[in-house]
């Protein structure tokens, strides 16, 4: 990390990531370039998330060759003008993780990971979630991502007397 003075905790950059409205999941093609989509995840634990997508895809198809992605999430982003200097910035909260992904066969951990995404995204309405899946489990594709080290988390904020807060300093 470049600004070393914005970093923030792993566990601070995993609540960043529990609250981003999405995640952008990056993967490389089998020809090497880049995709990255933004995904509804939700996780089973610290290391452990999920998305859905349909059975065939860009994103399948780079998984099956290249395994290991990385997670970007973003909160709070909020153009602004630096109250000190009058800059203009950008005030975040931003966490990166690296995982791997597979893609989940076992019908149990599919619906268990569906649910999971189900009553982050959708809480007021899983009394649909049992007839919503056996509509579509067969035409759902689940993937696991497990990461492989702590996610790092960074920000840039100013507090009410307009200095950024730095080196892990809260509200």
């Amino acid at each position: 990390m470049r600004k070393v003075s914005r970093e923030m905790s792993s566990d601070w950059a995993l609540e960043i990531m529990r609250k981003a409205p999405y995640i952008t999941v990056s993967f490389t093609r089998a020809d090497g370039t880049a995709y990255g989509v933004p995904l509804s995840l939700a996780c089973a634990s610290d290391n452990v998330w999920y998305f859905h997508c349909a059975p065939e895809g860009d994103k399948l198809d780079a998984l099956a060759v290249h395994p290991e992605v990385c997670l970007s999430a973003v909160t709070k982003c909020q153009p602004t003008v630096g109250p000190k200097d009058g800059t203009f910035t950008l005030q975040y909260r931003s966490a990166i993780a690296f995982g791997k992904a597979e893609l989940v066969t076992d019908d149990d951990e599919k619906i268990h990971a569906l649910k999971l995404i189900s009553q982050r995204f959708l809480p007021k309405h899983m009394e649909a979630f049992d007839d919503a899946v056996k509509r579509s489990i067969h035409r759902t594709a689940v993937v696991r991502i497990t990461l492989t080290d702590l996610p790092t988390g960074k920000r840039k904020q100013y507090d009410k007397n307009g200095e950024e807060m730095k080196y892990g300093r809260m509200e």
